[in-house]
């Protein structure tokens, strides 16, 4: 089995019975998506790995389930793939399943994106970008009510998108960033 045969096998295991906030799409169709834009925009195959992989941590229910993962991530496609993981990771819950407030891990994020390696930046991107273009699709579809599905709302959630395409823009010019801003400007225009 290839590597990336591999990383999809794993990626399915950790995120099985997960769903797209409020919607009946498998949350595997997100990984797959990130990982195409990804290699779409360039990227090598460890890069297509951690995108499969980019919400393993996070989306982890307590802080040693979430080490647990990446250690195997680790083991199974070393180093890189494992630092692109976790320069991905916002958040990661503590031993009660409860991560810092929205706005802390946000925030923090910007800031660490300011200075990630290229290769956090790039899976990145295409995590948010592909989250920036369901937002818009969904609020094509039902309006106002698709933000209900964020914990910051309609406000909150604009200003972070805004603030990310802002830093891709900067840190990673190119089409993939482009992109990004491109349907930013979308969203806040039609809202």
């Amino acid at each position: 089995m290839s590597k990336l045969s591999e990383a999809f096998a794993l990626a399915h295991e950790f995120h099985a019975t997960q769903l797209r906030k409020s919607t009946n799409i498998p949350y595997i169709s997100h990984l797959m998506s990130v990982s195409a834009l990804v290699m779409e925009h360039g990227g090598d195959q460890e890069q297509a790995i951690a995108a499969l992989l980019h919400d393993a941590v996070e989306d982890a229910d307590t802080t040693d389930e979430a080490n647990s993962r990446r250690a195997i991530i680790r083991a199974a496609f070393g180093e890189r793939v494992a630092a692109i993981v976790d320069g991905c990771t916002d958040g990661v819950p503590d031993s009660n399943g409860v991560k810092p407030d929205w706005h802390t891990r946000k925030r923090a994020y910007l800031a660490h994106l300011e200075h990630s390696h290229a290769d956090t930046l790039l899976v990145s991107c295409a995590d948010k970008l592909h989250n920036a273009r369901a937002i818009l699709i969904d609020y094509r579809s039902i309006g106002n009510e698709v933000f209900g599905r964020f914990n910051a709302g309609k406000d909150g959630t604009l200003w972070y998108y805004q603030e990310l395409a802002r830093i891709f823009d900067a840190r990673l010019p190119g089409a993939l960033s482009a992109e990004l801003s491109r349907t930013v400007s979308n969203l806040s225009i039609v809202v």
